[in-house]
């Protein structure tokens, strides 16, 4: 297993439910993972929605699962796209294998991933190629402010 956060898991809040980090986290491979993975760093301010569950699975599996921190990075990966989308899930599965999730749960998140994820994948290059950005220098002083409005405002990114 590769080496969890050794961060906590701090969020704030957008009044819908769109997140973003307080501090930085991490994901470092283990050392026989460490020819095929790169640690990755989140930084402070990322926005993020956790894990992106259909709606009718919500009853099974929750956005702010034990997977929580797996699929944050996860996101990230999914936004920054430095590397290819298989290796991005690669890391999700092994991240949430660190944080000893259900292997029933893993395959089920993975194979979603896996099946689905594409048009996550296509829609954060597009979104970008818009000019969307997702890193905050400033957060907002109230939960009551939507993420949608939030990212109207130009002065409130570092990326």
């Amino acid at each position: 297993m590769g080496l969890a956060s050794p961060a906590r898991l701090l969020l704030g809040r957008f009044r819908d439910p769109w997140y973003y980090l307080i501090e930085p986290i991490y994901w470092i491979p283990n050392l026989d993972q460490r020819g095929h993975f790169q640690a990755v760093e989140v930084p402070k301010g990322f926005v993020t929605d956790l894990a992106s569950i259909p709606w009718q699975l919500l009853c099974l599996l929750r956005p702010d699962g034990e997977y929580a921190h797996a699929a944050i990075v996860h996101d990230y990966l999914y936004w920054t796209r430095d590397r290819t989308r298989l290796m991005s899930d690669e890391i999700l599965k092994s991240s949430m294998e660190d944080f000893q999730v259900d292997k029933v749960k893993i395959q089920a998140i993975y194979s979603a991933v896996r099946a689905f994820g594409e048009s996550a994948w296509n829609e954060n290059a597009r979104l970008k190629a818009d000019g969307e950005r997702r890193i905050l220098k400033r957060f907002p002083l109230t939960a009551q402010i939507n993420w949608i409005d939030w990212k109207q405002r130009w002065d409130v990114f570092s990326d």
